[in-house]
């Protein structure tokens, strides 16, 4: 029996994150919600303002670099430590007779 090779067109916006303004959603809500907070903690509405274009700008530039830098970021915490053989640190073994 011989089998076809099966191709599914995927479109193109299927791919892509979903974004605000080319940020990340979730951290373009974060940036938002931390300017909202320094403008109500410091009573500054340039402090607010300046707040969220800093994170703003950051939420950019890491959806740019990697969309899936957020989910990266909050997996590697829950993740425990991997084995590295360049961090090797020896095991003292005592024999007793």
């Amino acid at each position: 029996m011989h089998y076809q090779r099966r191709i599914n067109p995927v479109q193109r916006s299927l791919s892509r994150p979903l974004t605000i303004l080319g940020a990340e959603r979730k951290l373009f809500f974060f940036a938002m919600c931390l300017g909202a907070g320094t403008f109500n903690l410091l009573g500054s509405l340039l402090g607010g303002i300046l707040m969220f274009l800093l994170l703003y700008f950051v939420a950019r530039w890491a959806t740019a670099t990697d969309p899936q830098v957020l989910r990266l970021l909050l997996r590697a915490a829950k993740l425990r430590t991997q084995y590295d053989p360049a961090k090797l640190s020896p095991v003292v073994i005592t024999r007793t007779t």
